[in-house]
This record gives structure tokens, sequence and C-alpha cells, in this order.
């Protein structure tokens, strides 16, 4: 598959691509692109290290101006990957990567470091206006045990006239061990302010320091831990002095909705919805679980009022996935019972 094109041009050349448009390099990511730049990579097939917990991610993530808004295998944490579903405390598993936090004990390094591995892709449907991809997955732990399944969506619709596009992602995911498990994160295991867990995005090193806005203040390591139905982060870039906003929209029909956000500024950028921050989440054998959010990546600052307008427009691309899903019936669904 390759990006879409016009149809044909005056002197007989090639013709520029536009709109949306996706690139299969089969058997390792899917690369989608707009006018025939590169918006992201998604890595479904990773080349990671046990220890990395290895799991598909979005890297590296553009604006539709072209400046990059990821961070990849960083020093300090070398298991964040752009953006990556990943999830510290499954049970005594780790789909995170790297140490456990174990309660009265610290962080521990465990031979429980799990991978999430691509199964197949139920589509990959791509038009100029949407790029739709659902995807079947498994959680398997480090000892070769299937713990979950897992039905996964990413749709993108691009807004240039905003300077902005959206990444709507689903997951639902079913406890395959016949037995009950926790879900939860070092907060739930005794250190506070540490409920990371979720759809989890590592921002470039010049994000450090940037300025973070929720639906009703501006801020930034202060929200840690605050409930909102969104969340924004601005940040600059280096070389250029410009500035990008992404913004988090949490779907109002997940479980806990609002969620309570792990969010960093100051020693590096990290935004994460965490519905496990300091609630333990218990799937039951044969339940599960599912959850919806939307990313809207823009040019510039756009402030508070700015960032409230894109949470509307991830809002908006949320009930449009809804609807597509709806009536795509049982087999475009990746939405299933709650788990207890």
């Amino acid at each position: 598959m390759s990006a879409n094109t016009t149809a044909t041009t005056a002197d007989g050349g090639e013709p520029a691509a536009s709109g949306l448009g996706l690139v299969h390099e089969q058997g390792r990511s899917l690369r989608l692109t707009h006018d025939g730049d590169e918006l992201f990579r998604y890595v479904y097939r990773p080349w990671d290290v046990q220890l990395e917990a290895p799991r598909p991610y979005l890297h590296p993530i553009r604006t539709l101006g072209g400046d990059a808004v990821s961070l990849y295998r960083p020093h300090d944490h070398v298991w964040h990957k752009g953006i990556a579903w990943s999830l510290p405390n499954v049970g005594p598993a780790n789909f995170w990567g790297g140490p456990t936090y174990l309660r009265d004990q610290g962080y521990r390094q465990l031979a429980n470091d799990g991978s999430t591995e691509h199964r197949s892709f139920d589509r990959i449907e791509t038009s100029p206006e949407r790029v739709s991809i659902g995807e079947r997955l498994e959680w398997v732990t480090e000892q070769g045990e299937a713990w979950f399944s897992e039905r996964r969506g990413l749709r993108v619709t691009a807004a240039p006239d905003r300077g902005a596009w959206t990444l709507v992602f689903t997951t639902s995911f079913t406890n395959l061990t016949g037995e009950a498990v926790p879900f939860g994160s070092p907060t739930t295991e005794g250190r506070p302010n540490a409920g990371y867990g979720g759809l989890f995005w590592r921002g470039p090193r010049s994000f450090s320091g940037g300025r973070v806005h929720s639906d009703e203040r501006e801020g930034d390591d202060d929200l840690m831990g605050t409930r909102s139905p969104w969340l924004g982060f601005v940040g600059r870039h280096d070389g250029t002095d410009r500035a990008s906003t992404l913004v988090f929209v949490d779907a109002p029909d997940n479980p806990g909705h609002p969620v309570k956000w792990f969010v960093r500024s100051g020693i590096f950028a990290c935004v994460c919805p965490a519905p496990f921050f300091d609630e333990v989440v218990t799937v039951d054998a044969g339940a599960t679980l599912a959850y919806r959010y939307a990313v809207v990546v823009a040019d510039g600052d756009q402030g508070g009022e700015g960032a409230k307008v894109l949470a509307d427009t991830g809002l908006g691309e949320l009930e449009q996935e809804a609807a597509e899903s709806a009536a795509a019936g049982p087999a475009g669904n990746t939405r299933s019972r709650e788990a207890g």
C-alpha cells in the first residue's frame, strides 16, 4: 500500500501525494503519511530485548509541519518508546519494561518483563481522508504464557486547516489465564505519584519545562494525578524555536472517566491517561476490559483555549469512531463487556 496520489500531471511526471496515505513495511511496521510526509511509524514487530518488554509503538511522531514530538529509548528509561500501550503491574507480570516496583521492597529487576506480540491485522483501510487499522495481539509473559488477547484499533484523520491531525487509539483485552488478574501501578504498590500505566507518551528532550493544560487550569508537574477529561502539553523545539501542542482525550465511556493523569514536565516530558493510577482494577477470568483515547497533534503553541478546541476535535473523532464501530457490528467493534 502506498500514499494516495492525484490522477495525473501535465508533464507526465509522477503525481504528488495528496491527503493521508500508508506504506506497509511487511512484517515490521506501518508508515502513515500526509501529502507524502510521514506523520508516524507504527512498529508492530519490534526488535527490543526482553528487558524492554517488547511491544508495538509509534515513533517517530511528527506534526503536519514536520516537527518531531516523540522520543525513542531515552537513556534514563530505555523502555520508553514514543507512544505505546504500556502496563507495569499486570498481576506479577510487567508489560512496561525494566524493573517492577514491589511494596516495601522498591524497584526490583525480575524475570517478569512480558511482550505484546502482533498476531494479525483484521483490516487496513486507507483513503485521503482517513486511515483505519484493526489489529490482533497477545500479551505473553517472559515465561512464554499467553495471558491476554487484545484487539486494537488505530484511526487517523487530518485537519490541515487547523494544523492538526488526530489518532484514535482503541484497545480491548481479554483475560486468558483462567484466574482473576489485578491491574495496578507503582502507586497501588505504595509509591506516591507513580501511577503510570496505559497509553504512555514520551516527548522530546527539548519539551522539558513545557506547559500543561487541563480543562480547568494551566500548570506543569503539579497536575500529576489530577482528574480531567483531557490533558494538553505544549513544548518547544531546539533549532527552530517552534512549538507543538499535543492533547490527549479520555473517551467519556471509558471506565473511571474522567481519568487520572500521570504527567511530568520538569525532568522530562510525558503524559499518560492512567486508569490504574491509585486503584486496582481486577479483570476476571474470561472478562474483557476496553479503553479508547484520542491524541491530537498540532503545530504551534495553541495555549489553553486552543487546547480546549483541540480536545473538542479529539472528542468528535472519538464519537465518529464509535459510530463507525457500531455500524461495522461485532467484527469491527473493539469494545466489549467491562471487567469488575
